[in-house]
């Protein structure tokens, strides 16, 4: 068998976004070298190609118009099977997969000796990013929520994040060797590229086959502005699932564009919550021990790192309001400046006439009760 696939399955916000890039920015190079990252066509970027297959996989429509997604898995068969030596597949929303959809994607590659990359992170760090990063997706809990129903289990944090609950369904009739474990360091290493070095050697590619760094990364936001999107996601109503305008306004233009790039205080783990994520972290550690998968890295970066007890714990869910307004205010002239580019002759019923879907919203909006007037 010549092909060798590797299936890099996240988990999320484990610096899959900046993986991506380098990857795909550094494609020519690591063909050169045997190393082939599948796309599309010049028109479509590898990391988007990967995801659209994943979501053929899944039967999901996440992020674009009905049916974009269609047709994906197929394309990224063939053009995996049209490689020799060494190829990878990347995208973070394969880690909830279930059973069944995992037996397709051995069936897709059975040609191929296949293996499987996870990237995990310890829980001090993942939980405070996975909420944050659900309310830039559309969610609307509070911290507290969402911490107490992943405590439960009741979120599907478990299904993409847990890394025994992950592994023991994707990786369970590989031979251990063929599973790899990439823990994300807590440190960057002294050449500040910590990360990808263990990626790479995952991988089994040299760092030096892709010189070409990105800038690209999914960086998190502070707790009022995670608080002011999450307010701005109850008022507007929105479905569970957003759709492809919040994904260009909201979660782009607004949260990482212009949000992100504030200095604004963390989103930190409660220091209550650190008994649960040292618990579970031992349960990930045994599990690495017993199985006998490959673990890249430490396996004692997955230990969370408490915090300094001098330095007080700052409530995501308690922001104060002048906190709150600095953020808005940045958001309302990212958005009013968004609005003029958009309407160029400053005619309102023309812009509208050009772009209906958002026009009718705001429209719809305005005149909900309480909105276009100041408190009494």
């Amino acid at each position: 068998m010549s092909r060798v696939v590797y299936l890099h399955i996240g988990a999320p916000k484990t610096g899959t976004t900046y993986l991506q890039d380098r990857l795909m920015l550094n494609r020519a190079s690591l063909a050169e070298h045997g190393v082939t990252i599948p796309t599309k066509n010049r028109l479509v970027d590898a990391d988007l190609f990967h995801f659209r297959a994943a979501l053929d996989l899944l039967d999901r429509d996440w992020g674009g118009k009905p049916g974009h997604a269609v047709g994906a898995r197929d394309t990224m068969v063939k053009r995996v099977r049209r490689a020799n030596g060494t190829a990878i597949i990347s995208h973070e929303v394969l880690a909830p997969a279930k059973p069944d959809v995992v037996a397709r994607v051995m069936n897709d590659l059975s040609d191929s000796e296949i293996h499987v990359v996870y990237s995990a992170r310890d829980l001090g760090r993942a939980l405070p990013a996975a909420w944050q990063e659900s309310i830039k997706q559309g969610r609307k809990w509070t911290f507290k929520h969402f911490l107490d129903k992943v405590e439960r289990n009741q979120t599907r944090f478990r299904a993409s994040m847990d890394l025994p609950a992950v592994l023991e369904t994707r990786g369970a009739k590989l031979p251990p060797e063929r599973v790899h474990v990439v823990t994300v360091p807590h440190h960057r290493g002294p050449t500040g590229d910590e990360l990808w070095l263990r990626f790479c050697r995952a991988f089994g590619i040299d760092p030096a086959w892709a010189p070409l760094d990105s800038e690209r990364a999914n960086r998190s936001l502070g707790i009022a502005e995670t608080q002011l999107v999450r307010r701005l996601n109850r008022r507007l109503e929105l479905p569970m699932w957003r759709d492809a305008t919040y994904d260009a306004l909201i979660r782009e233009l607004l949260a990482q564009d212009v949000l992100a790039s504030r200095d604004s205080i963390p989103v930190r783990l409660p220091p209550d919550r650190f008994d649960y994520a040292e618990t579970r972290a031992e349960v990930w550690i045994d599990w690495l021990k017993t199985t006998g998968v490959d673990v890249v890295g430490e396996a004692d970066d997955l230990r969370p790192v408490r915090p300094n007890p001098d330095k007080p714990w700052r409530d995501p869910d308690r922001v104060s309001p002048k906190l709150q307004l600095g953020a808005a205010l940045d958001a309302l002239t990212t958005m009013t400046r968004e609005a003029a580019e958009r309407t160029p002759s400053g005619d309102w019923a023309t812009g509208c006439a050009s772009r209906p879907v958002g026009c009718a919203t705001v429209e719809r909006h305005l005149a909900r009760p309480g909105l276009g007037r100041a408190p009494a």
